[in-house]
Parts: C-alpha cells; structure tokens; sequence
C-alpha cells in the first residue's frame, strides 16, 4: 500500500492528535504517502486533502482537540454520498483510510469497507461507548476532567452545607459517571443502564446528613431518563437539603491529554498504519487487557459494552 489517508469525525476527543501523529510518521517510515483529510467526512466529500509530512504532525501530541478538525456530515448518511466519498479516494489513489472517531465514525467506515476502501478505525470519543475495547482515546482525560471540578465542588458545597449534582456527557453510556463516581467519592451514581430509583438517592442523602455529612455529591449521567433541572427539584423537594446543579458539558472535552490517553491514541495509530502496511482488510483497533487488538470492523460495531456492576455496587458501599 503507497498511499493512506487519516481522518478525524464526530465529537473531538483529547488523544486524537497523538493519534494523528503516529498515523504519519508510521506512514512515512514505512514508505507511504500520507494524507490528512480535514473536518471529517464532510471534508473527504469535498476533497479537502493535504499531503502531511513529519512536520505536519509537530508539536501537537500534548494539544486537545484534533488538527485535523472534525464535523458531523448530514450528506454522508446518503448512500450516493458514500458513493462519491469512495470515489473521491479512489481519485486521489487514496488505498487505505484511517479513520478516528466514535460509534457513528465507525458505521461511516464501514459502508466506504463495502465499496472497496481498505478501513482502520481508531476509537476516539470521550464516552467509552465501543463494546469492543475496554478503553477509547479521550475517556480518561474527561474523567480526569470530571474529578477536578469535584474537588473543587466539594469545597463550596461544604461550605453551604448543600447537595450538588454534576451532570457528566457520555450519552447512553455511563462510564464517565461511573469511573468518576468512584474514584471522586460520589454519595450516588445516575447511569443510563440502571433504573432510576430517586427515593433510594433521598434515602442516601438523608442518611448522610443524619451521620454528620456535611455535602452530597451526585453524579449524573446525561444519557439518565431524567432531565437535570427536574432531578434537581425532586431532591431538593424531597431532603428539604439546599441543591445545585453543575453541567460540565463540552469542557469534559477539552484540555491536554493525560498519559494514558497519549498512549493509546499513539499504539493504536501505529498498529493502524502496520495493520495497512501488511495489508490486512478493514480492522478496528482498540485494548483489551492493556494490550493493543484489532477486530472485523463490522463484529466491532455488534459487540455490546457490559455493565460495570461490581463497581457500581461499590461506590454504594463507599459511600454509606
């Protein structure tokens, strides 16, 4: 394979740089010709390409965001968009893609597999939502996100003696509150796989007080079958206990990516550009077991992510 192409789509994720970044310059030592493709889908629609070279991907591996850019393309849904994406490659004598995004970024993918383009997905999105891998680059920088606004909302909440929930992104995945939950020492957890039990949250707050506790802290997840606002009212209705509502929103997706997120975002480019080098069809790449795997594009997308149980049980023991 001669020449690939590299891509960014979807919500952006801190660690898509690293990604990038090893994307090319694995490409270029193996020979290749690599071109970035900006703003996604909606740029490979427009043929918005430029040839990358070592220091294209400069300085960049410590920076949030994606220097590519990134976008939601509403014509890529169409299949005679996808038709022209494929054509678009092939024009370019673009062999192999890879491709740096979420679940949706994933799909995209696969329908350019089914026209004949050779397609390597890298997991980048701050949900953790992709079954087939146990982390995606960007989850721990949000996390690490999450826990430092609740070090900071326990001071002031201690203070006033009050209730803060902290609505957290993630979608239908709860992973960012889960992890943030236990390691931030959250008095409860709202995930979208449990069922909402709001007396059993007033309970715990309740008790707390009753045992001295000074704040509670509740971490929500957005995907949770409860608007915020609302969750805010009933506790506040129910504990007769002072409530704030804090949403962290798009600043869980911001910032210099963390070690581990550096890393994977690296692996994962390199055994991407290795996997095309060698040329094997159309992979994801992902870790299981802190070592770098990849799967059929199309099983990744099938295989559903489990539950975490144990360690939602636990931050119910912790926190009592």
């Amino acid at each position: 394979m001669n020449r690939i192409g590299v891509l960014t789509s979807g919500g952006d994720a801190p660690g898509m740089n690293a990604a990038i970044r090893a994307v090319v310059r694995c490409g270029l030592d193996c020979g290749m010709e690599v071109y970035g493709i900006e703003r996604g889908y909606e740029g490979l629609l427009d043929g918005d390409f430029r040839l990358m070279d070592r220091y294209s991907v400069g300085d960049i591996m410590h920076r949030g965001g994606t220097v590519l850019k990134s976008a939601r393309s509403a014509r890529f849904m169409e299949d005679k968009w996808v038709d022209h994406a494929a054509g678009v490659l092939k024009t370019y004598g673009v062999e192999g893609l890879v491709i740096i995004g979420g679940d949706g970024t994933f799909r995209g993918g696969l329908e350019l597999a089914k026209r004949g383009i050779t397609v390597m997905g890298i997991p980048g999105t701050i949900d953790n939502d992709l079954g087939y891998t146990d982390f995606t680059i960007g989850f721990d920088t949000a996390v690490t996100t999450v826990l430092d606004a609740i070090s900071k909302l326990r001071d002031t909440s201690s203070s006033h003696n009050r209730t803060t929930i902290v609505e957290v992104m993630g979608r239908q995945c709860g992973d960012i509150a889960l992890f943030s939950g236990l390691a931030g020492g959250a008095e409860y957890v709202l995930v979208p796989e449990k069922e909402l039990d709001l007396n059993a949250l007033c309970v715990k707050i309740m008790d707390g007080m009753r045992k001295g506790k000074l704040h509670s802290i509740i971490i929500k997840a957005e995907g949770s079958p409860i608007e915020s606002n609302e969750l805010v009212k009933y506790v506040q209705d129910h504990t007769g206990k002072d409530t704030k509502l804090v949403v962290l929103s798009y600043l869980q997706r911001g910032g210099s990516p963390t070690l581990n997120d550096r890393n994977l975002g690296t692996l994962c480019g390199a055994k991407a550009v290795d996997l095309l080098h060698n040329d094997s069809p159309s992979k994801a790449i992902g870790m299981v077991d802190n070592h770098i795997i990849s799967v059929e594009l199309e099983d990744a997308l099938h295989m559903k992510r489990e539950f975490k149980e144990e360690m939602y049980r636990l931050i119910d023991v912790l926190s009592k």
